[in-house]
């Protein structure tokens, strides 16, 4: 099986099968409030308390359709990560195909230091359960990664370099550097490219 082939397999996001009937309306009244509550206060004060109580549902629903605070986080994250992803995968060069693979390494780190940015609430607190921190759309982002790094010729242990370069965007550090450090986004982007450069040999 070829690189593009194996990105391809991999599932595009963690979204849930369609459903019917109360179960269809719950789900969008837990998500509704979610978004709601995050807006307001920001995702690290809002417990599944109050999401359950927004939406008007009992706790146990809010659990049994997400089956966890970070699983609800993942959720809310899905549909900016699906589009995101149908970026890397099938939008124009040079984040999508069509440019060489160190060209759309490098587009890639600052569109997901982007959207790290914008998510980095919610991305933070999926991070702290390893059901999430290691889903689906973890693994399709650390694949992509490997298969730029193969493509552009890059030797050695591939996932251990993919996993160096996809440190750089871990959501908690992209906001320390950012508000400790007072780096910008563009600075964590040449700290990317720096990066990258170096394991392709450039």
């Amino acid at each position: 099986m070829g690189a593009p082939d194996r990105l391809n397999a991999l599932p595009l996001s963690t979204a849930a099968p369609a459903e019917r009937g109360d179960a269809a309306r719950n789900r969008a009244l837990l998500l509704d409030a979610a978004r709601k509550l995050i807006a307001e206060r920001g995702a690290d004060a809002v417990s599944m308390d109050d999401v359950a109580a927004e939406a008007g549902v009992g706790k146990g629903t809010l659990f049994r359709r997400f089956g966890s605070r970070s699983g609800l986080m993942i959720v809310l994250l899905d549909e900016d990560e699906v589009i995101e992803q149908q970026a890397f995968m099938f939008g124009p060069p040079p984040l999508g195909p069509g440019a060489p693979p160190l060209e759309r390494l490098l587009a890639y780190g600052r569109s997901r230091l982007k959207f790290v940015h914008v998510h980095r609430a919610l991305l933070s607190d999926a991070a702290r359960d390893p059901h999430t921190r290691f889903n689906a759309p973890a693994t399709l982002h650390h694949t992509h990664v490997r298969i730029l790094l193969e493509t552009a010729g890059t030797t050695g242990d591939l996932d251990a370099q993919a996993d160096a370069l996809t440190a750089l965007l871990d959501a908690d550090r992209v906001a320390h550097e950012m508000t400790e450090r007072g780096r910008t986004l563009e600075q964590l982007g040449d700290a990317w490219e720096t990066v990258a450069r170096k394991l392709c040999g450039t």
